[in-house]
């Protein structure tokens, strides 16, 4: 293929950092909320754990969630794959992209931000006001939980519902402790503390279950047609991959330079009989005149209608065509084969997709 075809790589690394801080400010928060709701507890003021380390490390941690919660938002708008803006991190419900449940994470967010504005400026505003306004702390945890779910790309890993399970099950933990110390005086608190901690588990469990766990998630959640490649009676549904099918192509190329080589982006519209997106990624090195020797590849395919992304690598690559291998977390294997027409002085991109399912034993 002509010199653009080049670069090394996966997915960018803005993709991995916004899904790794992500993760990171989840684990943090409820270290947070699990440190806040058994700061009273009496045990906490053991000569192990006196008052004020308990109070300290709290609030450390409260403000690192800020800091990785800055970061996730920053690297989720650079990343560029969804269209999601700076404005959407501040502003919820706003975004085209799965309104709701990006929504809910920018009121995780903008709940912890007055806690932090609202410390800096306690002593102006009083122990009372500020100590209502920190209980949103506990508020802003659930509706994190909730926005992981509904939009996290690793829901449907085991290991990301391991974790949250067990992000769920310290805060319940803590919960349950700090219930079982309730003074007298509030001894009214015990029955709705407790019914709040057994249906919330509950609830997420089944919204979890019947939700993201469930082919069509993406489409359902709000995400763009354009990310689903377009179509919706007309658009292509996971039984269009179970056979060989052939699509039309087009998009555009970008190249950027690299130590030894290129970065090369190409985004593609898929149309046909089976719709949706591709992406891929070549990275090589300098061969000869104009020729590019390639040292890395990641394609993602994103079928409208399909449950997840298709994942995978370039594993042949002759001029302007190649063959990729992708697959996807429930078992499904592609082999894509492309035929492309390339004008680089336009960076525009045309050409056909076919692609055939490969068996068990393929």
């Amino acid at each position: 293929m002509s010199a653009p075809f080049a670069a090394t790589l996966g997915p960018s690394w803005y993709w991995y950092l916004a899904r790794g801080t992500g993760v990171v400010a989840l684990v943090l928060l409820t270290a947070s909320v699990v440190l806040g709701i058994l700061g009273s507890v009496r045990f906490t003021s053991a000569p192990h754990w006196p008052r004020f380390a308990v109070d300290a490390v709290h609030r450390d941690v409260s403000l690192l969630v800020i800091v990785v919660l800055v970061i996730h938002i920053v690297t989720s708008v650079l990343d560029g794959f969804a269209p999601i803006t700076l404005l959407d991190g501040v502003i919820p419900f706003i975004t085209r992209y799965r309104p709701l449940w990006m929504g809910l994470g920018t009121v995780a967010f903008d709940l912890l931000l007055a806690i932090v504005i609202t410390s800096l400026v306690r002593r102006r505003l009083g122990y009372r006001t500020w100590r209502a306004v920190h209980w949103l702390a506990y508020a802003s945890w659930p509706v994190a939980v909730l926005h992981g779910l509904g939009t996290g790309s690793d829901v449907k890993q085991w290991w990301m519902l391991a974790l949250t399970v067990a992000c769920i099950m310290a805060v319940l933990g803590a919960v349950w402790a700090r219930i079982a110390h309730v003074s007298s005086d509030h001894a009214g608190l015990r029955v709705p503390a407790t019914a709040l901690a057994v249906i919330t588990p509950i609830g997420l469990a089944v919204f979890t279950l019947a939700g993201p766990l469930q082919s069509g998630w993406a489409r359902k959640a709000g995400t763009p047609a354009s990310l689903l490649g377009g179509g919706s009676s007309s658009g292509s549904s996971p039984s269009s991959l179970s056979r060989a099918f052939t699509s039309n192509v087009s998009g555009t190329i970008e190249e950027t330079s690299a130590s030894g080589g290129a970065i090369v982006n190409l985004s593609l519209q898929v149309s046909g009989r089976v719709q949706g997106v591709l992406r891929v990624r070549v990275g090589g090195v300098p061969v000869g005149g104009s020729g590019l020797s390639m040292t890395g590849s990641q394609v993602d395919f994103a079928p409208a209608g399909a449950p997840s992304v298709l994942a995978g690598r370039i594993v042949s690559l002759q001029g302007e065509e190649f063959t990729a291998r992708v697959s996807d977390a429930t078992g499904s294997v592609l082999d894509l084969q492309a035929q492309l027409q390339i004008d680089n002085s336009a960076g525009t991109v045309t050409g056909t997709l076919s692609g055939a399912p490969v068996s068990s034993d393929g």
